[in-house]
């Protein structure tokens, strides 16, 4: 039996972790076994952690995006079909990736369509960030790395326009119009993983089509390097004591780091922090957009917390690390102690794709 695999790409901080998770629990509910790949340039994901919490289904692709590591893209799919019985597969590529149709959707369809059945290419977007796009601007971000965004919506077969639960009828309509006009090879739909509406309009779209990679984009690998480039990575994971309301401690660091890079007038791309314990998890999440922060879950009290942290902010790795680190000394008082397990701060390299079709298959 052939899996059918569904990849969700989009930029950062546009919502694809809720939405795998949504889709992840939707689909289980009806009997489906679904599995997941998370994505990214460095260990320790606070997606793969997250999503790890609905759904015990879950790959990790790190140390390189997908399509500059297609066989380890490809061996994930395959250890989720054949060895736990995925009937559905939804992988969220790196959010700086873009170039998807040519490098991964292409080979898919050109050695594994006796194994798989793939998807339309669906790219996620945050409202805010398409309404600067569509105005021509670049919603806060260094001109190449909005050029990647304005890629990902340039290939994609499907356009999901996100976080619909904050904007009126009348904003949607007029997104959904705009969009159409400006990208006419593509089907457009609204969706909010917060409410539900509209998933499964796109459920029925990605569980029943196998039009995928239609069309191509064509990707200035130089513009692309730099856009990803202009962002520091930095992925760290620590461990906390002490006797604190952990869920407190939580907004206080992203509030903190928040105001931080906005007084540094640095553009984040993302903002993600994890806080666990045995028996419960709190996340939080900021994007470049004014939403403000998310939170989800809640702590139960305990003098144990494992805090994870990935950021994606519009300056050089070494200066993110150094902040992130000094937001962690100031969160950790006389109350709390902390020990620092993993970290690492990158700037990713120029992409190199194992595969790059020039025709569609």
């Amino acid at each position: 039996m052939k899996s059918r695999l569904i990849i969700v790409g989009g930029f950062l901080g546009a919502g694809k972790t809720t939405l795998l998770w949504e889709s992840a629990r939707t689909l289980g509910e009806k009997g489906i076994r679904v599995g997941l790949i998370t994505n990214d340039q460095a260990a320790e994901l606070v997606d793969t952690a997250f999503l790890e919490q609905a759904n015990g289904n879950v790959e990790e692709v790190s140390g390189s995006c997908f399509c500059c590591n297609f066989h380890g893209f490809t061996d994930a799919i395959g250890k989720l079909s054949r060895e736990t019985g995925c009937e559905i597969i939804i992988a969220e590529p790196v959010g700086s990736c873009t170039d998807l149709s040519s490098t991964i959707l292409q080979p898919l369809k050109d050695n594994f369509q006796e194994d798989l059945i793939i998807a339309p290419l669906s790219v996620l977007v945050d409202p805010d960030r398409l309404m600067d796009i569509l105005d021509g601007g670049t919603s806060g971000l260094h001109e190449s790395a909005a050029y990647i965004l304005r890629k990902q919506l340039e290939e994609a077969d499907i356009i999901l326009i996100s976080k619909t639960d904050l904007m009126d009828h009348e904003r949607i309509s007029n997104l959904l119009q705009r969009s159409s006009e400006e990208w006419p090879f593509a089907k457009i739909l609204a969706i909010s993983s917060k409410t539900g509406n509209g998933l499964e309009d796109w459920l029925t779209e990605v569980t029943t089509r196998s039009d995928s990679g239609t069309h191509m984009a064509e990707i200035d690998y130089d513009i692309y390097a730099e856009g990803e480039a202009v962002l520091g990575w930095y992925n760290g994971t620590y461990e906390l004591k002490g006797d604190t309301d952990w869920n407190a401690c939580l907004s206080l660091l992203m509030k903190g780091l928040a105001q931080r890079f906005e007084r540094e007038k640095a553009a984040i791309g993302h903002l993600k922090i994890l806080l666990q314990n045995s028996d419960s998890y709190s996340v939080a999440n900021l994007t470049g957009s004014n939403q403000g922060i998310t939170l989800r879950g809640s702590l139960s009290k305990s003098d144990y917390a494992k805090i994870t942290i990935n950021a994606r902010v519009q300056m050089d790795p070494e200066g993110l690390e150094g902040a992130v680190e000094e937001e962690i000394r100031q969160l950790c008082n006389s109350n709390i102690c902390y020990e620092k397990l993993f970290s690492r701060c990158l700037s990713p390299g120029r992409p190199n794709p194992t595969f790059r079709y020039t025709e569609i298959v």
